[in-house]
């Protein structure tokens, strides 16, 4: 619900991955994603941010292997909401959209992930 250094989802390494189910079918045309800024972090880095990140539409929750919709790189030095437009166009709208996190900033232990976003048009 905020923004305060440690109200994050932490998942153990710097891989991992999240599925979100959409309130409707849409045709994704963007995301967010939003980590606490260096300025608020208690050690003035944020190397547990997300990295390297591809997101990926599905047809439902058991599909192993959804629609790439482009691979990105959240910039630690740059905005602490960063946005990202759809790579790869597709013609299929998703209720349901897989972000998998590749890589963070360094940190050994954890990462984390504070606000994703995903942005579109009602199919």
């Amino acid at each position: 619900p905020d923004m305060y250094p440690g109200n994050c989802w932490a998942f153990k390494g710097s891989q991992g991955y999240l599925v979100v189910r959409l309130s409707m079918k849409i045709y994704p045309t963007a995301f967010t994603v939003e980590h606490v800024p260096k300025a608020l972090s208690p050690g003035g880095n944020i190397t547990s941010a997300p990295r390297n990140f591809a997101v990926y539409g599905l047809d439902d929750e058991y599909q192993e292997e959804g629609k790439l919709l482009g691979q990105y790189v959240y910039d630690q030095d740059g905005e602490p909401l960063q946005m990202f437009p759809v790579l790869e166009k597709s013609e299929n709208a998703f209720q349901i959209v897989e972000l998998r996190i590749l890589s963070n900033w360094g940190h050994a232990v954890y990462t984390c992930l504070y606000r994703f976003r995903v942005h579109g048009e009602p199919a």
